[in-house]
């Protein structure tokens, strides 16, 4: 377990070759989606939106992109979590990490420690608790900026 590696979102290309595994198109709406959450790496429907519009290049509804990131969630490509308000976030680290959660900002930034990361899957993936099994860790570390004057700017 030590030395765990995160995996990642495939790259644009790989991502077409993805699609068509499972008999989908590489739509202009898909592929602007994918290459947001590139970008962003970690992002709510509503931030994808924001990053398409800034493109400029395709017209899509949140609705439509939140259809797209839950469905390629369901495919591995993305992971997703809970943050603010129940607000769903998607990651392009699919693989067993750490996040840092910012309780400010709300967002989260990935903790690059596979020892730790090993360690834990280790301690607690075999672990038995009544009348539950485990289907995954997921740990985030809540934290806010150490320099708020940095971020009232």
């Amino acid at each position: 377990m030590p030395g765990m590696s995160m995996t990642y979102a495939p790259d644009p290309e790989q991502f077409k070759a993805v699609l068509r595994k499972h008999s989908l198109k590489a739509t202009p709406q898909r592929m602007a989606v994918h290459e947001a959450m590139l970008r962003l790496g970690h992002a709510s429907a509503e931030e994808v939106s924001r990053e398409i519009a800034r493109s400029g290049n395709v017209k899509i509804t949140t609705a439509s992109i939140y259809n797209i990131l839950a469905h390629m969630t369901l495919l591995g490509i993305y992971s997703h979590r809970l943050g603010i308000g129940g607000r769903m976030v998607f990651d392009i680290t699919t693989g067993m990490h750490i996040h840092l959660y910012d309780t400010v900002t709300g967002t989260y930034r990935d903790i690059e420690d596979g020892e730790l990361t090993g360690m834990v899957v280790a301690r607690l993936g075999k672990r038995r608790f009544r009348g539950y099994k485990v289907d995954g860790i997921d740990i985030s570390i809540l934290c806010h900026p150490s320099n708020m004057k940095k971020i009232r700017k």
